[in-house]
């Protein structure tokens, strides 16, 4: 049941807010010192505390309520804080607001207000309990992982990446061939280096051949070598990707560019571990483990003629298919920290709170690879040390972040969504797609003043 904590020294609040509340089936704990408060804070599962400012008929300062605010707040520091004032008090409070407490309401409160804004913070700590257990259960799941396999570095935090990295260590083992399906840099070759790292072979080398990069008539001789005079220009005999990978892994990204001819001589040496340099007779013998990706449509390939069926198969005795980022937002801001620390390795560029809704929001279509580039170029802009959302220079950058909170409303969407919401900031923050300390921040830069 949702619970309330109500902490005022009057007993006649906690009985007025428990007949209140209790039309709302919420539940209605009171204490009637800081001291029993914070007590009561250990006991029970609170959603939200509403607590009056002064303690003590010898003041009228506030500084008990001051005090008390800050140890929940230590404490506590998810849990949403509402503040009953006298009109004597608002200074304090609207300082304690900008410090983080949800809302300020001033004594005789208005009934309405008060529940309109209980009920929008007991749902916003309700869901951001389940935030926080959703993402302990993934450390714990990560940990795991990280216990088990090498992740080679690998960061990540949303469910997703983490059944990919499970399967990738789980089928590292089986001396098979592995097909990595996903867009272009979203880290297809990052998974390729944890399935080697895990595998038997993981001692032998890794070598990898961008099957995209080469002109199709050098394909085969990066392939499989070619002795000297097998082609213009080949003044001597060359060593093949295969050769170089000989007990080891051989990684071939983008196979789907690979040319028909390319194609059969490569299943023959899937099939065989035998095959020949160009220009030469000599038949050679390898083992080698062979994984290969793309982010080309195979089966289309094979309908329409642009690829062999029978080393489609081959090769995708086990497939692993990688989400683009936009589909795993949960991986962008360890992403985006992994790179700032590697881009600023003094530790003097940080992300602000707009930038971080900017990124989480944008749709990464160049995955992974687009948002290390955006962040070099932030580093690079950023003038201070915290780096804004104009520092990412990210397309439709104000439409994305006004999605998620970080863009900057103006003075008659505020007033508007103030009025909407009967001067009640926790709501219309939500509203906005603001946090509450952002909105005041912007009614301060405005001038907006809250009666």
């Amino acid at each position: 049941m949702r619970t309330v904590l109500v902490i005022d020294d009057n007993p006649a609040v906690g009985t007025a807010l428990d007949l209140l509340f209790g039309l709302r089936e919420i539940r209605v704990l009171t204490a009637q010192s800081p001291e029993d408060g914070l007590q009561a804070l250990e006991r029970e599962q609170i959603g939200l505390v509403i607590q009056d400012m002064n303690f003590s008929a010898d003041t009228t300062s506030g500084e008990e309520g001051v005090a008390l605010f800050r140890a929940i707040r230590a404490r506590h520091p998810d849990l949403p804080i509402i503040l009953l004032t006298a009109w004597t008090h608002l200074d304090i409070a609207v300082d304690l607001a900008k410090a983080g407490a949800a809302d300020y309401l001033a004594k005789p409160w208005d009934d309405q207000k008060l529940l309109a804004s209980v009920e929008n913070l007991l749902e916003l700590s309700a869901s951001t309990r389940e935030v926080a257990r959703l993402h302990d259960q993934r450390k714990r799941v990560q940990r795991e992982l990280e216990s088990r396999y090498d992740l080679r570095g690998l960061v990540f935090a949303s469910e997703a990446l983490a059944r990919v990295v499970e399967l990738a260590g789980h089928v590292a083992r089986a001396d098979v061939p592995v097909l990595i399906t996903g867009p272009n840099g979203a880290g297809k070759e990052k998974i390729a280096e944890i399935v080697q790292a895990n595998s038997s072979v993981k001692s032998g080398p890794f070598v990898t051949l961008n099957c995209g990069a080469l002109p199709s008539e050098l394909i085969e001789a990066e392939l499989f070598g070619a002795d000297a005079g097998a082609y213009t220009g080949a003044s001597k005999a060359r060593e093949g990707k295969f050769e170089a990978a000989d007990g080891g892994t051989l990684f071939l990204d983008e196979i789907g560019n690979l040319p028909l001819a390319g194609q059969m001589k490569l299943l023959r040496v899937l099939e065989t571990g035998r095959f020949e340099r160009l220009g030469s007779n000599r038949e050679r013998q390898v083992k080698v483990r062979v994984i290969s990706a793309t982010n080309a449509d195979l089966p289309a390939m094979i309908r329409d003629g642009r690829f062999r069926e029978d080393l489609y198969y081959r090769l995708n005795t086990i497939e692993i298919h990688l989400p683009p980022l936009g589909e795993r937002s949960d991986d962008v801001l360890p992403l985006a920290r992994k790179f700032l620390r590697e881009l600023a390795p003094d530790g003097r560029k940080r992300l602000s709170e707009d930038a971080e809704h900017a990124l989480v929001a944008h749709a990464w279509p160049g995955n992974v690879r687009e948002l290390r580039n955006t962040l070099q170029r932030a580093v690079l802009l950023a003038r201070g040390e915290d780096i804004g959302v104009a520092d990412l220079g990210l397309p439709a950058a104000s439409a994305s972040v006004a999605a998620s909170g970080g863009d900057e409303p103006d003075r008659a969407s505020i007033e508007a969504a103030l009025e909407r919401a009967g001067g009640v900031l926790a709501q219309a923050a939500s509203e906005l797609g603001l946090s509450r300390q952002a909105l005041y921040r912007r009614l301060d830069r405005l001038g907006i003043k809250r009666d």
